[in-house]
């Protein structure tokens, strides 16, 4: 980090809240002290200074249950880290996700848009044999084609009262459109951003 924190407050250490950047669940807290956060900088692990051990620690050393970062920030008084990380494994030492005991998963919600940063990187990467690919590869005319079967689909399912169908065909009508929007260069929050637009 280019900016100066503040070590002062706490006898040389300051607090730091980790956080999964994919779930956003805060996963636990620990501290830091300049030469853990230079470590974590530099391998790109969380290592904290463990106050009971009085010596570096390095989240994952014995379990293997790394934290890799993504990115740190500090807080606006320059004395609290929020380091975001793609977990190994369970966080706590009792073998739960979190140090809160609760479930790291993404929930409904944001699973869509995990979904459309998944179709974003099949849009760059465009790798062989993958449907996404094929559909890019195929442009607007085949992609705009399966929306509207899809929409059709869906339609048929409501009105025959077939919920199982019903669902299985909305599924795929927004997946469709997710890979429509990123075609044409918009992404799904592009759509939630009018529609609370509306709401107003």
């Amino acid at each position: 980090m280019k900016k100066t924190l503040d070590f002062s407050k706490q006898n040389g250490l300051i607090p730091a809240i980790i956080q999964d950047n994919k779930t956003n669940k805060v996963l636990m807290l620990g501290f830091m002290n300049e030469e853990a956060l230079a470590k974590t900088e530099a391998t790109g692990k969380v290592t904290f200074f463990s106050r009971t051990k009085n010596r570096l620690w390095t989240k994952g050393e014995e379990s293997g249950n790394f934290l890799h970062v993504v990115s740190i920030a500090s807080d606006c008084d320059d004395d609290t880290l929020l380091i975001k990380v793609n977990p190994v494994g369970p966080v706590c030492h009792t073998g739960s996700d979190t140090c809160w005991n609760e479930t790291n998963e993404l929930d409904d919600l944001a699973f869509i848009k995990h979904l459309q940063d998944f179709i974003d990187k099949r849009k760059q990467e465009m790798p062989e044999g993958s449907y996404t690919t094929s559909l890019f590869t195929k442009g607007t005319r085949t992609i705009t084609q399966k929306v509207g079967e899809e929409a059709v689909e869906t339609i048929i399912g409501a009105m025959a009262n077939d919920d199982e169908n019903f669902l299985y065909e909305g599924a795929d009508l927004l997946y469709h459109l997710i890979v429509l929007l990123t075609h044409k260069g918009y992404r799904i929050e592009d759509l939630a951003r009018e529609l609370k637009k509306r709401h107003k």
